[in-house]
């Protein structure tokens, strides 16, 4: 693998701020479906808060995955200031640029991750 120039880690840092601030836009315009469902049966019928319950939980569900890849993001962000992106942080053997093409947070090589 050839060396990141700073030219390419400054594009893979954008790429992932902009992810960062996405995964934040999306969680806050979904902040309301997380909220705890209404239990007052003389507002909201039983088929309705059955509904808002399972809205809930979907949305809860992926805010906790939005949360785990800005995580990960987090990690690829700080390997960068490190100097340390690009390589697996299992192994240290280096990541193929393909799968950091498709996913620049990935943590780690094709053979540590399977």
């Amino acid at each position: 693998m050839t060396e990141w120039t700073e030219r390419e880690l400054r594009a893979v840092r954008e790429k992932l701020e902009a992810r960062l601030a996405e995964l934040a836009d999306q969680g806050e315009r979904t902040r309301a479906d997380r909220a705890p469902v209404q239990l007052d049966q003389s507002k909201v019928g039983r088929l309705s808060r059955m509904d808002a319950m399972q809205v809930q939980a979907m949305s809860a569900e992926t805010q906790r995955r939005r949360e785990a890849e800005a995580k990960r993001i987090d990690a690829a962000l700080a390997r960068i200031a490190s100097g340390g992106y690009g390589y697996c942080v299992r192994c240290e053997a280096p990541i193929p640029r393909k799968r950091l093409d498709l996913n620049p947070a990935a943590p780690t090589c094709i053979a540590c991750a399977g």
